[in-house]
């Protein structure tokens, strides 16, 4: 049993931040779940890599609402929304924008900057994996640095910003692999399930009938945002928990001696130290929505297939028996 006398407690101050922390998560979690029927573990782990200030993509055949969590979500928190819709023929300026000529009064012609749909704090990269990587790639300084370089000038994106981006499974027909570059910057990978009879028949009395749900706005400023993430950074980890989530990453590289025996024979290239950034961050929210001010093992495992799966390159013969990353992962936290 854990010595409960030990752990870390906050002040008077932090317990007010923390509360705070844990019932904006929870009404925002309520408002979404007007619209989303069915989908509570992905609809948390959107959240959670909203509050942990990190990018999400979901994975899933079309019309299970993906587009209308993001949405939903904008509408919560009151953010700035913008939706992509990718194609095979998108090209990078449609997405930061372009320098256009325009020309003034007295006919002098100058280069003025027209920022594209990416300058928004909530964006919807819908059906990335339609584009060509060349195109994808247009995401990749934005998610990372929070800023565009058009014709060698940068230009700063509004705080937060936050990529949501939805993708059809690779098997079906027109779509690109993303970059691997670009699927590490992603904080979670969510797999969207196919919702139960019980929650069609819910969805279809929402959505067929002439009454609509009502989203309430739970944040009205960005800079609210910024604070809870604060909070929810300033959890503590003991040491033996950071040893763990370490353990957990290197477990899933071939070549380490910690590696897992479905790791050494079918992974090519194990997680990133962003896998295991993701891992605290998150596990530090789970913490906090467990009444907790202190980060546990168990919170770590929460995290782990979210948060690894992605990052996680199968060899060819991975790849040849279809074995998945998910696999890995679970045979990682088994032992």
């Amino acid at each position: 049993m854990q010595n409960t006398t030990s752990l870390p407690q906050p002040d008077s101050e932090t317990a007010v931040q923390v509360e705070r922390f844990r019932t904006v998560f929870k009404r925002v979690r309520d408002e979404v779940a007007k619209m989303m029927v069915g989908q509570q573990e992905i609809l948390e782990g959107v959240l959670v890599a909203f509050f942990a200030g990190g990018h999400v993509l979901l994975e899933g055949v079309p019309g299970l609402g993906k587009t209308m969590l993001v949405r939903t979500l904008g509408e919560a928190v009151n953010l700035k929304f913008a939706r992509i819709q990718f194609t095979p023929d998108l090209m990078p300026a449609d997405i930061v924008g372009t320098n256009i000529i325009v020309e003034n009064e007295q006919g002098q012609k100058s280069f003025r900057f027209e920022p594209g749909p990416i300058f928004a704090n909530l964006l919807l990269a819908d059906e990335i994996n339609r584009a060509t990587p060349k195109t994808q790639s247009a995401l990749l300084e934005a998610m990372q640095e929070q800023h565009v370089t058009v014709g060698g000038t940068q230009h700063s994106l509004a705080l937060p910003f936050l990529v949501l981006a939805t993708q059809n499974p690779l098997e079906m027909e027109g779509t690109y692999p993303l970059p691997e570059a670009q699927l590490d910057r992603f904080f979670f990978k969510l797999k969207v399930g196919f919702p139960s009879a019980d929650d069609l028949h819910t969805i279809l009395d929402r959505t067929t009938t002439a009454d609509s749900p009502v989203i309430a706005k739970v944040l009205h400023d960005a800079r609210e945002i910024v604070t809870l993430r604060d909070v929810a950074r300033e959890v503590p980890v003991a040491r033996e928990v950071q040893a763990y989530a370490i353990d957990v990453v290197l477990a899933t590289h071939p070549d380490s001696e910690r590696a897992a025996p479905l790791a050494k024979r079918y992974v090519r290239y194990g997680a990133s130290p962003r896998g295991a950034q993701a891992l605290i961050l998150s596990a530090k929210i789970f913490a906090l929505l467990d009444g907790r001010y202190h980060v546990a093992k168990a919170d770590i495992q929460r995290a782990a297939l979210d948060a690894l799966r992605h990052r996680i390159i199968m060899n060819f013969e991975g790849e040849a028996e279809g074995k998945s990353s998910d696999e890995i992962i679970q045979e990682i936290l088994a032992r």
